[in-house]
């Protein structure tokens, strides 16, 4: 040991600007507890109480998830994930790794005191964590919906010094910790902002002030009562066409002979329809979703009336592609997907079930039923080799998802088919959930997926059921699948909605 070290000597002190801050903790938590603010006393205690194991972030969450629109859903979903990932943080390691005492009670009156008393270390404040991460993740997903909820985690922050049981740096710490879980969340799952496909090719369409020119095709059988109404109050000029389902073409043809632009308002197969007389007619197609999945108009980035009608009053809009089907002397266009095998009969047993038990058992059931029957595969030549299939789909676009199922486009226009197929064998239902689990990409026994601008099927017989958009219809014998690039203009904020 070193003779220079003198053992005698006293430990050294805190360093000065530790003492320094710790002043101005206390000096700034002393003026909290001191000052009275109107009405805080009997309301901040108890929202504070409210915040307790996140129980007001989850009843908040499951307000939002009851609106029923998309972006409220993924913003209460985003805030719960950005919650559970901070609360975990603070439990692990926050608490852990500063082990602060709580401040002292004696300068709070007693009313602003918590009947229960936390026994956990001051740092960092998990309520100001727990509170950041909701508003930010909402925030992140939905900017007015942040807005919103910002407000009531900025009070449940501050109502953890008025009522004694945090010093200011304590919250700061949490809040600071709390957006930061936000922030890793969205680097994990990106936000639809992050996700939503290029703004291009851009289209020239017209800008209609107040919808002027526009004849809107609304299905009343997608439950579309509620988003007609909403556009009407924005674009009071546009003409809205309200029909039951089995009227939808027909409205659709009298509609492009006098209108500008075609809208239709429906789920999927109706949107089917729209784009087929808004190519033969040359008309650029204003979509707003109004179905159950809507997964075309999602796509591309028109979810509510507002990202709608922004862009049809600035005159936005992008050119996509088109998928087209033709099997003897019927062809038809699709949207989003294309599928012979398996899927198109449960398709129709979904049909046939959901107007008795409703879509979601109504498809639950259409699958059990379909897998469980005695069927074999159909039998058709791909690419000139003959095969049996359980299924075979063919996406309008790539889909960005593992395994036979939809997922997400991020491109609309990228030229290509997204064929994947499920090879026969003697159990579907372990091939299909093999082929589920396998990579879009990847190659095996069960599933093989590739991109093609074209696909020809030889060898189909007639009569074979296919499904494209929902919509069912059958085979006229061999089959070619091939895209249309860029034929369709549809109205899409370019700067996302």
């Amino acid at each position: 040991m070193s003779p220079d070290v003198d053992l005698t000597a006293p430990a050294p002190g805190p360093h000065p600007f530790r003492n320094v801050f710790l002043r101005l903790d206390q000096r700034v938590f002393d003026a909290v507890a001191s000052r009275h603010w109107p009405g805080a006393d009997p309301l901040l205690p108890r929202l504070s109480h409210s915040a307790d194991h996140g129980v007001l972030w989850f009843a908040a969450a499951a307000a939002l998830a009851a609106s029923r629109t998309p972006r409220a859903r993924r913003a209460a979903v985003r805030g719960v994930a950005s919650l559970s990932l901070a609360s975990l943080t603070i439990n692990t390691l926050g608490k852990r790794t500063v082990r602060r005492p709580r401040p002292g009670l004696d300068p709070v009156p007693l009313i602003r005191q918590l009947r229960r008393q936390p026994i956990t270390t001051s740092f960092p404040s998990g309520h100001a964590a727990s509170a950041a991460a909701f508003a930010t993740g909402v925030a992140l997903e939905s900017p007015a919906w942040g807005a919103a909820v910002a407000p009531v985690a900025a009070a449940v922050a501050l109502s953890r010094v008025y009522t004694g049981v945090h010093f200011p740096s304590d919250v700061l710490a949490g809040a600071a910790l709390g957006a930061g879980a936000a922030f890793a969340v969205r680097g994990m799952v990106p936000t639809r902002a992050q996700l939503l496909p290029p703004a291009r090719p851009r289209a020239d369409v017209p800008a209609l002030p107040e919808g002027d020119g526009l004849v809107m095709v609304a299905n009343v059988g997608s439950g579309t009562a509620d988003r007609v109404r909403a556009l009407c109050e924005a674009l009071p000029k546009a003409e809205v066409v309200e029909c039951e389902p089995q009227d939808v073409r027909e409205e659709l043809a009298r509609a492009a002979g006098r209108a500008r632009v075609l809208g239709v308002c429906g789920g999927d197969g109706t949107v089917n329809a729209a784009a087929e007389t808004a190519l033969r007619h040359g008309l650029p197609l204003a979509v707003l979703p109004g179905g159950t999945l809507n997964h075309f108009a999602y796509d591309l980035g028109v979810e509510d009336v507002r990202d709608l009608c922004g862009a049809l009053e600035r005159g936005e809009g992008v050119r996509v592609d088109v998928g087209r089907f033709r099997s003897g002397g019927r062809q038809g266009v699709f949207l989003n997907t294309f599928s012979l095998g398996v899927y198109p009969e449960l398709v129709r047993e979904r049909e046939r079930w959901s107007p008795l038990i409703g879509s979601w058992p109504a498809g639950v059931l259409a699958a059990v039923r379909v897998l469980r029957a005695d069927r074999h595969p159909l039998e058709a030549e791909v690419q000139g080799r003959r095969r049996p299939l359980w299924m075979l789909f063919a996406g309008n676009g790539t889909y960005h998802r593992r395994g036979i199922a939809s997922g997400r486009r991020l491109d609309l226009a990228d030229g290509q088919l997204d064929v994947r197929v499920v090879h026969g064998g003697r159990r579907p239902a372990l091939r299909l959930l093999s082929a589920a689990l396998a990579g879009p990409l990847t190659r095996s026994p069960a599933h093989a997926a590739v991109q093609r601008g074209r696909l020809r099927l030889a060898g189909v017989a007639p009569g074979t059921l296919m499904a494209y958009d929902g919509e069912l219809t059958e085979t006229q014998g061999d089959l070619t699948l091939e895209k249309l690039p860029e034929a369709l203009a549809v109205y899409r904020p370019l700067t996302g909605g």
